[in-house]
């Protein structure tokens, strides 16, 4: 049996990592998969967005503990870091997508796990949800590419604090520190996911493409550097069919196409 499955349901992908046993641990298998799974989003314009989720009430306790104890034979710092690099076209993967990603957290994102979490664009979580740098638990860094995403969304003091005490942050917590987005139940985690994934599914894709790319550059560039990223992309975003669609729809006070999705009585941001 897979450690994951991947599913496509119209625009929408699902990958959701099913090692419950292992508390959905980082396995060859589930690296595999996540890999193949983005390499072929990347390649299938009509997958319109990504969730990404686990079973059994754990999202990811992150790399296999258990498994690297094992190992037998001495490893040289040179093959563990070739290990890592082999992570590297996933973790690039995830950067450059040009289509949203939903987490879908309940229960632990420890170490490896968070790391996965903060390459989503948008972390949906229920109050069970636990987030931990654990690296330093075991006399690690952290990685996955934490180093990099987890300054530019807490601030580096507080990135600091976070992975260097390797402290449990709840739902709450991260929600205020703003890895969260929503917190629901974890009867409507997935449905609030795949309300959102296909709520973005209507909105423009060049719209999003050009958005997420000028997020992505806005942390290395400079102010004039950003104003042309952006009168490029409203160049090429405000003649595409769909934003002269949308102004017709407008003008005639018709509903436009892309609303983002209400939350329903059984939700709630603040849900206890």
């Amino acid at each position: 049996m897979s450690d994951f499955e991947f599913t496509v349901e119209g625009p929408v992908a699902t990958f959701l990592l099913n090692r419950p046993h292992a508390r959905n641990a980082f396995s060859a298998d589930i690296s595999q998969g996540l890999l193949n799974a983005l390499e072929r989003i990347e390649s299938d314009q009509s997958v319109r967005a990504l969730i990404i989720t686990g079973s059994g009430g754990v999202f990811c306790s992150g790399g296999d503990i258990k498994a690297m104890s094992s190992s037998t034979g001495v490893i040289t710092p040179d093959e563990r870091r070739s290990r890592m690099k082999r992570s590297h076209r996933i973790i690039n993967l995830l950067a450059s997508l040009d289509r949203p990603i939903i987490a879908a957290v309940d229960g632990p994102a420890f170490g490896a796990g968070f790391s996965l979490a903060l390459w989503a664009d948008m972390v949906i979580a229920t109050s069970s949800a636990r987030f931990c740098m654990a690296f330093a638990r075991v006399g690690l860094i952290p990685d996955y590419g934490a180093m990099y995403t987890l300054p530019r969304i807490v601030g580096l003091s507080r990135a600091k604090e976070i992975m260097l005490s390797a402290r449990e942050i709840d739902a709450e917590e991260a929600k205020t520190l703003g890895i969260v987005l929503e917190i629901t139940t974890a009867k409507n985690l997935l449905l609030r996911a795949q309300s959102i994934a296909q709520s973005l599914t209507t909105a423009s894709p060049l719209a999003i493409s050009l958005t997420k790319s000028g997020l992505n550059s806005s942390f290395g560039s400079d102010l004039t550097t950003m104003l042309e990223i952006e009168a490029t992309g409203q160049g090429m975003a405000g003649t595409s069919e769909y934003a002269k669609e949308s102004f017709k729809r407008f003008t005639e006070r018709k509903p436009l196409r892309f609303t983002w999705p209400k939350l329903e009585a059984t939700d709630t941001r603040n849900y206890k």
